[in-house]
């Protein structure tokens, strides 16, 4: 599966696990992509893009109003962010090129990508790290960051892992990168913007029906952060049969949703059995919701209709998404000043 792609899941959990945070650099270098500058570099945090440059603007900008400030704790911090940015655009795009000519791709419609990020958890401290390369939508080369070796995905990856693999320089390099600098500006940006990014919203939960014998659909939306998870439950117990659950999406608000359908027809002696639950990550309490005929939407109120626009609007902002993703990102970065695995990062 396409390594952005993956990136692009979030991970349901239940309540007992920590709540962490995440910084993710995405990067992408294309050939002949109509309508779209040939490098592109953005940062998340969590699933908020605060940062972005592109090779038609030259120039890292911030992409959320609290992030333009941080000028004040870090002056020189945009102005840094876009020197890597340039450097960073000329490595990935040499290394499509190469890329190429090992492909044997003399022409057409090319994608270089990388990814990279580091996970910290504010309550237990613990971190994880990871670093990505594709090719063409395809995984082409993964950093182990257990063995702190490489893995190559693809046989015209394999020259390369080796290659890395033995420089030992460049592999403290990025090491210390993922591990300390990724780290340590995940925890300065979460500091600065903590009203932002540290806040809690709880969601409002709907059950809907589109017909009578449709299945029963949970949805919750608008809340943060996006560690959250929803699941069907009988008798106490989590469902696992006949329950199939959606993506997680973003709503305009930079809030969630997400949906979970439970296939049960519902009768009097049923309502009140099955109960809807939503839990985030930081907050005590389950939000449940019981299946009860009354409590359910159809498409033939005015609430169901209601609930369907605010359905389509994610459906639009999936299909943005979709796009972003497609233009996500991808390399081999080496810098002597800062680490190769986080310093071509904070575009």
């Amino acid at each position: 599966m396409n390594l952005l792609l993956v990136s692009m899941l979030i991970v349901q959990i239940h309540r007992g696990l920590p709540v962490t945070y995440s910084l993710k650099y995405f990067h992408t270098a294309s050939s002949q992509v109509t309508n779209f500058p040939d490098y592109v570099g953005v940062v998340y945090i969590d699933d908020i893009q605060i940062g972005h440059y592109d090779s038609n603007t030259k120039k890292a900008e911030a992409k959320q109003e609290w992030m333009k400030n941080f000028t004040t704790v870090d002056p020189e911090h945009f102005t840094w962010q876009t020197y890597l940015g340039i450097r960073t655009e000329e490595n990935d795009k040499a290394d499509l090129e190469r890329l190429q000519k090992r492909f044997n791709h003399t022409e057409g419609l090319h994608i270089y990508q990388k990814m990279y990020g580091c996970k910290w958890d504010d309550e237990t401290y613990e971190t994880d790290y990871w670093r990505q390369y594709s090719y063409d939508g395809e995984d082409f080369l993964a950093l182990d960051t257990k063995t702190w070796t490489w893995t190559a995905a693809k046989p015209q990856a394999v020259p390369m892992k080796h290659q890395l693999d033995e420089d030992r320089d460049l592999m403290e390099n990025l090491k210390s990168g993922l591990t300390r600098l990724c780290v340590d500006n995940l925890k300065s940006y979460l500091n600065f913007g903590r009203d932002i990014l540290m806040r809690t919203e709880l969601p409002k939960v709907f059950l809907l029906q589109k017909t009578p014998s449709s299945p029963v659909s949970c949805s919750a939306t608008g809340f943060y952060p996006s560690s959250a998870a929803l699941f069907w439950r009988k008798d106490g117990k989590e469902l696992h049969e006949n329950v199939v659950h959606g993506e997680m999406l973003p709503n305009p608000d930079e809030t969630f949703q997400m949906t979970v359908d439970l296939k049960v027809e519902v009768t009097a002696e049923v309502e009140g059995k099955y109960e809807c639950v939503f839990q985030l990550s930081g907050v005590k309490d389950d939000l449940v919701t019981k299946l009860e005929r009354r409590s359910i939407l159809s498409n033939a109120s005015d609430e169901g209709n209601v609930w369907v626009t605010v359905g389509a609007t994610v459906a639009v902002v999936a299909v943005i998404l979709a796009i972003i993703v497609v233009v996500a990102v991808r390399h081999k970065n080496k810098q002597a000043n800062y680490d190769p695995a986080a310093g071509d990062e904070d575009t």
